[in-house]
């Protein structure tokens, strides 16, 4: 068995990016646990892409993107508005002067002039134009489409078993079959600490937590052209889709396992009340309801880099729920990581996403 040069654990999003960045120069392999590539949190986005969103430290990722987004034809204008409440006033404040060296075009607005029914309390909005659908599924499998082009392998229901490093290399168990890799790639998403652990890895404390969408009927329908709204404060968003549906979140995150995870009854309610608390606009219809995974690192910001202590491991783990919109700039930043070489994306800085930052050296 003459193995592979990189073996990569998750073809969701940040996997089969990867791997389409890495197979014009390495032999590499991609391991999914799924049927289907992409069956939980990047099948699961609310798909869209905004350079605010994740804060100042996913931003430079996020903007590096954007050329890519762009060639691959996988956005179309949305627009989003941050809105608060009287008392938000030092949030929105503190918002925009978080992103005031970027060229991301915020600009404050009357928030009622572009959501009817708006109720009078919601006083505050700034306009973040840029925003903007994302096709998940065209990129996700143009990716992996890449990657098959330039000789990149994929094994599905290939859930790891076990991992071990000798000679050089690594011998990796599936239930799929077992494989030979130089390097290890971790790129499971909320499975990430628990791979890790398979490979006899120090994990870091990546928690995945639950957040629940409901597509919904209302009285009203949004108007066409209406952008996403935000509350300022953390505590919903909402964007028009197709049809005149509406896609809802009480921008939960609820600590679990990682697992197929499902909605809770509870937590669609408290979407719901929160939004009839911003507009008039009455429920008619819960069409639809699912959750996600998102799995952050204990500083909330994303891990790339080889591990310090187990040579051949590297991490591209705990993307929140950034993954997807910044995942054209990770993968060629991971890329030119894994093959030491290349040019990193315009204004990254990869130290910032090192696992060497939580303070543990190789021995």
């Amino acid at each position: 068995m003459s193995g592979q040069d990189v073996a990569i654990v998750g073809a969701g999003i940040v996997g089969a990016t990867l791997a389409a960045a890495l197979a014009p120069h390495a032999r590499v392999l991609l391991l999914e646990a799924e049927d289907q590539p992409g069956y939980h949190s990047t099948g699961r986005s609310a798909a869209f892409w905004s350079e605010t969103y994740g804060g100042p430290a996913i931003q430079p990722l996020t903007s590096a993107s954007a050329a890519a987004f762009a060639t691959g034809g996988w956005l179309e204008p949305l627009g989003s508005l941050h809105i608060g409440r009287a008392e938000d006033e030092g949030r929105i404040d503190a918002f925009i002067a978080a992103f005031a060296g970027t060229a991301i075009p915020l600009r404050r607005v009357d928030p009622a002039a572009l959501v009817p029914g708006l109720r009078p309390d919601w006083v505050h909005g700034v306009l973040e134009p840029s925003c903007a659908y994302i096709d998940v599924g065209g990129m996700h499998g143009a990716a992996l489409a890449t990657a098959k082009r330039n000789g990149a392998a994929l094994a599905t229901g290939a859930r790891l078993e076990a991992a071990e490093r000798r000679e050089g290399r690594w011998r990796i168990t599936t239930t799929a079959g077992e494989f030979v890799a130089d390097v290890l790639v971790d790129a499971a998403g909320a499975w990430a600490d628990a791979v890790a652990v398979l490979a006899g890895v120090r994990p870091l404390g990546i928690q995945p937590y639950r957040r629940t969408m409901a597509q919904l009927r209302t009285e009203r329908a949004a108007p066409e052209g209406m952008a996403h709204v935000a509350d300022i404060a953390g505590r919903f968003y909402f964007k028009p889709e197709a049809g005149g549906k509406l896609w809802l979140s009480p921008h939960d995150e609820t600590p679990v396992d990682p697992h197929d995870v499902a909605p809770e009854e509870l937590d669609v309610a408290i979407a719901i009340d929160r939004f009839e608390g911003v507009v008039d606009w009455r429920v008619t219809a819960v069409e639809r309801r699912w959750a996600g995974l998102r799995s952050f690192a204990p500083d909330r910001l994303p891990v790339y880099g080889f591990d310090p202590q187990v040579p051949g491991f590297f991490w591209a783990a705990g993307q929140g729920g950034f993954g997807i919109q910044t995942a054209p700039a990770a993968a060629e930043l991971a890329a030119a990581l894994l093959l030491g070489r290349g040019e990193m994306p315009a204004g990254v800085d990869p130290a910032r996403y090192s696992p060497t930052r939580f303070g543990v050296s190789r021995s």
